[in-house]
């Protein structure tokens, strides 16, 4: 399990290596994206808080990412952080994330991205529930829910 300590040293550190790289143009992250869903994950925006039916959604499934469809987060550890945006303690797979220090905006935070396409996710921060205390804030619309089916 990811904790603060572990996010920290990534950022200094460098990243887990991703199970596999995505890249494209610009041009055909456009035709591939709608505007805003192009907005927030290559131009590094943010949508309103509470503005996605994704923030209040506890489907079971997993949290895809909206480029390149790599899963990012779990239902499971999906929570309620009052926040307006969808929060997570902890991403599926170690290697789903990437890290990057972010000085923008006057704060020092923490920015996440698919580390297998580099689109922006949103931040993370340590304020989240034990036992992590990690709080994934994520613009839904860098994200695709894949909503478990009866069959798998």
């Amino acid at each position: 399990m990811l904790n603060w300590k572990d996010i920290i040293n990534f950022t200094v550190n460098g990243n887990p290596k991703p199970d596999q790289r995505i890249e494209k143009t610009e041009a055909e992250w456009k035709a591939l994206l709608t505007p805003e869903q192009y907005r927030i994950t290559r131009l590094k925006g943010t949508e309103s808080p509470h503005s996605s039916a994704l923030c209040t959604t506890y489907d079971e499934g997993k949290y895809n990412c909206v480029c390149c469809n790599t899963p990012l987060f779990d239902s499971s550890i999906k929570f309620s952080s009052g926040t307006g945006w969808p929060s997570f303690t902890q991403p599926i797979k170690e290697n789903a994330i990437k890290y990057k220090k972010d000085t923008s905006y006057g704060m020092i935070r923490v920015e996440v991205m698919c580390n297998t396409c580099d689109a922006h996710l949103g931040h993370i921060f340590p304020d989240g529930p034990e036992p992590s205390g990690l709080r994934y804030c994520i613009n839904s619309e860098s994200m695709v829910l894949e909503k478990e089916t009866a069959n798998g």
